[in-house]
């Protein structure tokens, strides 16, 4: 659980027409629109009682749909993207808000809040990472017509859902060492990571590698998962009837935003700009040949059929200022290279208690369980004799052990609060995406690990290509098991689990 190593994810959609940011690619199992006509057809009496949507017994009103169709069209004009008719940008929202609605309940389930605290860390995040300061985030922020207080409140769902996604699926990620050495010795070969730490002793700067870049934005007609012969022909003609148009000269950010399945179909189809590694193959292989502004044949993968559009290819320009956004890429910021020097870096041997929340937990009672068990280890108790019976972790069996651990193998929060302690000393309780733990650190080492560390960047390349199926799996067994009724697009309905 903490050895995986975390993807980052969207954060504040509404930052999106502003900075450049982009969002992960995940899909929605569901049945694609079915065109105007039906829509059409449909009586007004549906929304008398001004539903959109009931995910489960949660209830989307058709004035939240029209309030978030306001805001994507205004995103969409700041991003010179045509912007589809109001029926139409109607139901891609209304998909998105279900999606996330689902998303709500599970973090729900699970009792992942986000602290005040937490919030304003993300806040602070995305201000550096933009070269801004929080005060001019604030003002850019209000600029663009937005609400300080509504794109807070969507920087909160964005990081509650990084929480879940994390904890739901970065963990069912597995990446063998028989994989890691294929890739070594096939992908991996010119590829080099960067320190995670300065070296114990002063070293000279080593000469950077530019990095090779693609950046893609896909049209994605999602097929159902079990959906028979007939549905899979007719959703393939619908995306070769697409990329007909694009051929004839159709806008693709344009037709995107009113036909893709995609979550990101609001944003132009962005999928973002990364290193090749951080691709999955398919996709390279698409778009072989192909030079920026170019887009690909249709392509078959699980979600469905895409249509891939270049947006860069090639060498990233060395000292070349980057476009100011969060950093949300899943791909590694640096490449990796073979037969480096020594890597001197600090080791730290830690273990811990973890206690996960959930509808019966909240995050005060996790807290206070964890006070309670440091006073007991503190008055004399053995700390691994309580993770044994007291943790949530899968470790537990261990005594909480945790092995030797790099910089930037845990969660951002863990390692924080472990690189605080000095060996023998206990933390107070400390919260990440996972729960509260309490940490006791061991030992400490300096270790040259220039060939491990090759191999962690390789696992993290291999773990970035598989995390997106895994969080679209995730999605869909979500969506499969729940009850929705899309009064906008019936199609788009499922009616399994609750009635």
């Amino acid at each position: 659980m903490m050895r995986s190593v975390h993807a980052r994810r969207r954060l504040a959609a509404l930052l999106i027409p502003m900075l450049g940011a982009c969002a992960v690619s995940v899909s929605l199992a569901a049945t694609p629109n079915s065109g105007a006509a039906k829509s059409a057809a449909r009586s007004s009496q549906q929304f008398v009682d001004g539903i959109a949507a009931i995910v489960n017994r949660q209830v989307i009103t058709l004035k939240q749909v029209n309030d978030q169709v306001a805001i994507a069209q205004r995103n969409l004009k700041a991003q010179n993207i045509p912007v589809p008719e109001h029926s139409i940008l109607q139901r891609q929202v209304l998909q998105r808000m279900i999606l996330e609605e689902l998303q709500h309940q599970e973090a729900d389930r699970l009792g992942i809040q986000v602290s005040d605290s937490q919030l304003q860390r993300a806040v602070q995040t995305i201000a550096q990472r933009n070269r801004l300061s929080v005060e001019q985030l604030r003002r850019n922020i209000e600029k663009s017509g937005v609400p300080w207080e509504v794109y807070l409140n969507e920087l909160r769902s964005d990081v509650r859902f990084d929480m879940l996604r994390q904890r739901a699926v970065d963990s069912t990620v597995h990446i063998t060492d028989a994989e890691v050495d294929a890739f070594l010795r096939g992908q991996g070969r010119g590829l080099a990571p960067a320190p995670v730490r300065a070296p114990a002793t002063p070293a000279a700067p080593q000469q950077q590698v530019a990095p090779r870049v693609l950046g893609l934005a896909q049209i994605l007609v999602a097929v159902p998962e079990n959906a028979p012969s007939a549905t899979v022909s007719e959703l393939q003609q619908r995306a070769e009837a697409l990329h007909a148009k694009l051929r004839a000269g159709a806008d693709f950010a344009g037709l995107a935003a009113s036909s893709s399945d995609g979550p990101q179909a609001l944003e132009g189809g962005v999928l973002g700009v990364r290193p090749v590694e951080g691709w999955p193959d398919l996709f390279l292989e698409a778009t072989r040949g192909l030079k920026a502004g170019e887009i690909s044949k249709v392509i078959r993968s699980g979600q469905g059929f895409h249509i891939l559009k270049v947006l860069t290819w090639g060498d990233e320009p060395r000292g070349a200022q980057q476009p100011a956004q969060p950093d949300v890429s899943m791909a590694p910021a640096n490449p990796m290279q073979l037969d480096q020097g020594p890597m001197i870096v600090t080791q730290t041997r830690a273990r811990h208690i973890l206690v996960r929340t959930n509808q019966i937990t909240n995050d005060e009672q996790a807290e206070q369980r964890l006070r309670n068990l440091r006073d007991r280890i503190v008055a004399g108790e053995s700390f691994e004799e309580l993770a044994r019976r007291h943790s949530d972790d899968a470790t537990a069996p261990q005594g909480g052990d945790l092995g030797w651990l790099s910089p930037g193998e845990t969660v951002p929060a863990f390692e924080s609060a472990m690189n605080a302690l000095q060996p023998g000393q206990i933390s107070e309780p400390i919260k990440s995406p996972f729960g509260w733990h309490l940490i006791e650190v061991l030992e400490r080492r300096n270790q040259d690990m220039g060939e491990e560390y090759q191999r962690m960047q390789a696992r993290e390349i291999l773990f970035q290509r598989r995390i997106e199926p895994a969080v679209e799996q995730w999605l869909n067994g979500l969506y499969g098991q729940a009850y929705i009724e899309n009064r906008l697009d019936p199609d788009f309905s499922r009616a399994t689990g609750l009635r």
